[in-house]
This record gives structure tokens, C-alpha cells and sequence, in this order.
């Protein structure tokens, strides 16, 4: 390095120029001298060497990128898929709830059926039962009938049985 380029010179310098100024090194600014520190560097070199950067990791990053669309898009597929899978669920749920509906229907109709039959059979019975205490109450009462004929007669005949004084004229 030339006398030039050495930094502590050139700090000495810098504190030479300002009286007021001590050499300690907390009053430099870290940025201070870094850019002259820094041999030139070529722009078209730095161009070249980012395209170089760039073109080596664009095609990985290109690949990953459209990998992941297409992971994206097989998540949309699949979330619409699954959402019509449970749609479906919610149908078989749904038809149990109406197999389970029409299956207590049905029981509850055998039952009122059941008790219609029910319902006829005793009114089937009641009528014979009508029929026959009608027969009965009308068997009692000509009964009760001829019993009071028979009685009648019985009186009449004793009636006439009975002795009975001669008229005198």
C-alpha cells in the first residue's frame, strides 16, 4: 500500500485538517473512508456477474414458482372436492333423518291400523251384544207377558170356579 492509501494516515490527516478534533476512533463513522477503501469495481463486470446470479437461480425459482400454482390449484380441486364430499354427508345424513321419519311413520300407521281393526271388532261385538239383549228383553217380555196371561187366566178361571150365590128372583 501506498502512503495514500493507508487508512491511519489518512485519519491523522483528517484530524490534522480539524484542529478540535482528537484521533480517537469512536469519533469516525464506520462509513467513513469505506467507499475509498474499495478498489474500483467495474459496473459492467457487476452487471454481467448479477445476470450470471440470476440466470443460474431463475429456472430453480421459475420451476418452484409454477410448482407451487399447481399446488395451489390442486388445494382449490381439492377443497371443492371435499366440500361435495360433505355435501354428500350431509344428504346421507339427511336421508337417514327420512328413512328414520318414514320408518316411525310407518309404525305409528300399523298402530292406528291396528287399533281401527280393533275398533271394528268391538263394534261388531257391541252390535251382536244390542242384538242379543234386545232378543233377550223381548224373550222377558213375552215371557212376562204369558206369565200375566197365565195369571189372568188362572184369576178368571178361578173366578169362575168360585161358587157363586144363586140369584133369587
Amino acid at each position: 500500500m501506498s502512503v495514500a492509501e493507508r487508512p491511519e494516515e489518512k485519519e491523522g490527516a483528517a484530524a490534522a485538517d480539524c484542529p478540535g478534533r482528537s484521533l480517537s476512533s469512536s469519533d469516525a463513522s464506520p462509513d467513513e473512508g469505506v467507499v475509498e477503501d474499495l478498489p474500483l469495481i467495474d459496473e459492467k463486470a457487476v452487471e454481467q456477474l448479477t445476470e450470471g446470479l440470476v440466470s443460474y437461480y431463475l429456472p430453480d425459482l421459475q420451476r418452484s414458482k409454477s410448482a407451487l400454482q399447481e399446488l395451489t390449484q390442486n388445494q382449490v380441486v381439492l377443497l371443492e372436492t371435499l366440500e361435495q364430499e360433505i355435501s354428500k354427508f350431509k344428504e346421507c345424513n339427511s336421508i337417514l333423518d327420512l328413512d328414520a321419519l318414514f320408518s316411525e311413520a310407518k309404525h305409528y300407521h300399523n298402530k292406528l291400523v291396528n287399533i281401527r281393526n280393533e275398533m271394528m271388532m268391538l263394534h261388531e261385538k257391541t252390535s251382536k251384544l244390542k242384538k242379543r239383549a234386545l232378543k233377550l228383553q223381548q224373550k222377558r217380555q213375552k215371557e212376562e207377558l204369558e206369565r200375566e196371561q197365565q195369571r189372568e187366566k188362572e184369576l178368571e178361571r178361578e173366578k169362575q170356579l168360585t161358587a157363586k150365590p144363586a140369584k133369587r128372583t
